[in-house]
């Protein structure tokens, strides 16, 4: 098991940018896709990115691409998700997860049943 923290995240305007971050302990961090979701308020819990262990393979959602980076740094037991071009529609609480399965490499969405270990959220709120 790995335990998640996140955060980074707060209030911005639209059009603004922000940079979460999830801090993992335990062994098993290293051997894991990590990926980011969000929930928005009255919504289900939906995908945003992943990406594998070694970093070099990254998927995101159409929502996000092109606004949304995700990077992992092994040494710190770090990931992030550097956020810019910020919607309204971005809005709601940000979970860093990691995968219930070592080493996979996402081609596809992932749903957020693959994810195992969560962390409790940062709230991410942009403003018109």
């Amino acid at each position: 098991q790995v335990q998640l923290v996140e955060s980074g995240g707060g209030l911005v305007q639209a059009g603004g940018s922000l940079r979460l971050s999830c801090v993992a302990s335990g062994r098993t961090f290293g051997s894991r896709a990590m990926g980011w979701f969000r929930q928005g308020p009255g919504k289900e819990r939906e995908f945003v990115a992943v990406i594998n262990t070694s970093g070099g393979r990254t998927y995101y959602a159409d929502s996000v691409k092109g606004r949304f980076t995700i990077s992992r740094d092994n040494a710190e037991n770090t990931v992030y998700l550097q956020m810019n071009s910020l919607k309204p529609e971005d809005t709601g609480v940000y979970y860093c997860a990691a995968d219930r399965t070592p080493f996979k490499i996402w081609t596809m969405q992932p749903k957020p049943a693959d994810f195992g270990s969560w962390g409790q959220g940062t709230q991410v709120t942009v403003s018109s």
